[in-house]
């Protein structure tokens, strides 16, 4: 697909209570925290690094589907009220 650039989640792991910490290859540099809301996760925080590109929306979402989809949680994300009509 032409102008897609795809995510690859490197590694991810529990940071505490209700929190997950994930590491993307696109931003090597960057740690990306995730929080439990429902039962899904969305990005709440992200500790980004001057020597990684901006971060997108289309990244966002992007990694937000990842971690979801590695943490068996992708059914419930893709139903979230935000994205119901």
């Amino acid at each position: 697909m032409f102008g897609v650039i795809i995510i690859q989640l490197t590694r991810w792991s529990y940071s505490r209570r209700k929190m997950v910490r994930g590491y993307f290859d696109k931003f090597p540099h960057s740690t990306v925290y995730f929080r439990r809301v429902r039962r899904f996760y969305i990005i709440y925080m992200v500790d980004w690094h001057e020597q990684d590109p901006v971060i997108t929306q289309e990244d966002r979402e992007g990694m937000q589907l990842l971690i979801n989809r590695e943490l068996g949680r992708e059914k419930e994300y893709n139903q979230r009220k935000s994205r119901k009509g």
